[in-house]
């Protein structure tokens, strides 16, 4: 057994009087890859934040990290290199514990925080505009690597995350999973002995977020490197993870392997409810021969949806499906009226009337833009304001208090939350929610607008399986209480699975096949199960 880097003791944390980590105490070893599972809102962030140093320090315990330090330079290695010669001036190393949070260590804190890094979920944090290489260089120039060797070690790390071939792309034009890997070349840049990776692939599609899981444990190994990783997806904790611990509302409940340590996470947790078939009324989208075109500087004329004709009904759940990089998001924000079509029609039904949402103008697309819901999967909500302002006056709806409040109780329990719990967030500011209760919030913030439909782009992104569970109870809810219809475009296959009437499955921007859901989904080519196929938990 390697030697301790981290012990917590006694660990808790309180914000607003809510105590959110309860008496928290484990330790991590060298070069460990421990993962943290929990629901949204256990308090998985709450404590990676505490173990990297970041935000508000603890109401109490500690966090000490048993290092070695250089006596005559600001060097700091894992404690098990005591007694040997600094890599970078010559000098001796020293065993040291440092009390993260302890006033009188904040220069051993800072020091310490140079050989430590952190990915979080949906921030990408590149530089947008820069290729490649150049937001690699930006890092290595962050900690004064020598210019002279600069070039070669920025290759060698994009080299190790397999991103060669993309080395000369400007950062923005990445697809999710090929950001992500930048921003891992980036924190190994730093040549930590610790990472902490906060939810790193909950925003991606299950085949690219595989390939980084695969980074991620390549680059422990290579590296010499610990890890601390949150998820409440138990795939990830399974690709990476050598142990594992599970947060229940703030406490550790169990740590162990992986395996066991998941089986407890989904316990007494089977999705037994059943729903009956829906009786589908008129149509409320006609799209016919949709066209999209782009220009690229790389790739020339770009046909994102290409030739697309299909019809939703009023009160179904229709899924549009496919790989990265298909013209899902396209036809769904030209569905949305975001962006206008190269040519085709794009027909929304309002009342007894259709609107042409080629067209711009008040009386056109202006009209039936309001009656349109769309939750993006790069959803924001206004950080300054609280839950019941994001919900009501923050998006225009102007009501009296009271009845803003049942409005905006009865709409969060459309989104997932209990009775209990949707009472407990109302003034709650979105910084105080974990991520899955953000994006449900974010849920609630377009259906409390009564759409005459929904565009749900990746809707269980960040969720966990639990979560995602009570969501795809919500809609199926909404749309028998409320004759609600919904696009769903995702590529979460067990979720389209569970919720969807019908699907349409896109390839190179065009409609291949649509049908009923096991129609649909039986003949999906073997890739496509392998990228769009959810990891059961």
């Amino acid at each position: 057994m390697k030697p301790p880097l981290i012990t917590v003791e006694n660990l808790c944390m309180n914000f607003d009087g809510t105590r959110v980590l309860k008496n928290i105490s484990f330790e991590i070893a060298e070069g460990e890859i421990l993962g943290i599972i929990g629901r949204s809102g256990a308090g998985k962030t709450v404590l990676m934040h505490l173990m990297r140093g970041v935000e508000q320090p603890p109401t109490s315990g500690k966090i000490i990290y048993h290092v070695a330090a250089c006596n005559a330079c600001d060097y700091m290695d894992v404690g098990s290199s005591a007694g040997k010669p600094c890599p970078h001036c010559g000098g001796m190393l020293s065993a040291l514990d440092v009390d993260l949070w302890s006033e009188k260590d904040e220069l051993l804190k800072r020091r310490l925080m140079r050989r430590t890094a952190i990915m979080f979920q949906r921030t990408f944090a590149l530089y947008g505009d820069d290729r490649v290489i150049e937001n690699v260089l930006h890092a290595l120039d962050d900690i004064d690597y020598p210019q002279e060797k600069a070039i070669n070690r920025a290759a060698d790390l994009i080299d190790q995350v397999r991103l060669s071939h993309r080395m000369m792309h400007i950062a923005r034009d990445l697809s999710g999973g090929e950001k992500q890997r930048v921003v891992l070349a980036r924190q190994l840049a730093k040549d930590p002995f610790m990472l902490f990776a906060d939810e790193p692939t909950g925003t991606l599609d299950p085949g690219t977020a595989r390939i980084v899981h695969s980074m991620l444990s390549d680059a422990a190994k290579i590296n010499n490197m610990g890890m601390v990783v949150t998820s409440h997806f138990s795939q990830v904790i399974q690709d990476v993870a050598h142990r594992a611990m599970l947060l229940v509302d703030g406490e550790v409940a169990i740590m162990g392997s992986p395996h066991e340590v998941i089986d407890q996470f989904m316990k007494g947790h089977e999705d037994t409810e059943t729903f009956e078939e829906a009786d589908l009324g008129e149509k409320v989208v006609v799209a016919r021969d949709l066209v999209k075109r782009y220009i690229s500087v790389d790739r020339g004329v770009v046909r994102a949806v290409n030739g697309v004709t299909f019809e939703v009904f009023t009160k179904e759940i229709f899924g549009i499906i496919g790989k990265s990089g298909a013209g899902k998001t396209t036809l769904s924000a030209i569905i949305a009226g975001l962006i206008e079509p190269t040519s085709g029609e794009m027909n929304i039904r309002i009342g007894e009337e259709w609107v042409d949402m080629t067209k711009p103008g008040i009386e056109e697309r202006g009209r039936a833009t309001p009656y349109i819901g769309l939750l993006h999967q790069e959803y924001d909500l206004f950080p300054h304001r609280t839950v019941i302002d994001n919900l009501t006056d923050a998006i225009g709806l102007e009501f009296p208090k009271e009845l803003a409040m049942r409005k905006a109780l009865v709409t969060l329990k459309m989104a997932g939350f209990t009775d209990e719990k949707s009472k407990d967030i109302l003034e709650r500011m979105p910084a105080q929610l974990s991520e899955g209760e953000r994006h449900r919030v974010a849920l609630a913030q377009v259906l409390i607008r009564e759409p005459r439909f929904v565009i749900l782009d990746e809707p269980t992104g960040t969720m966990d399986p639990i979560t995602k569970i009570d969501v795809k109870h919500s809609i199926m809810h909404s749309r028998e209480e409320m004759d609600e219809t919904f696009i769903v475009v995702s590529h979460d296959m067990e979720f389209v699975r569970d919720i969807c009437d019908r699907l349409a499955l896109m390839r190179g921007g065009k409609i291949v096949q649509i049908g009923k859901t096991a129609e649909v989904l039986a003949i999906l080519t073997e890739e496509e199960r392998r990228l769009m196929s959810q990891p059961a938990a």
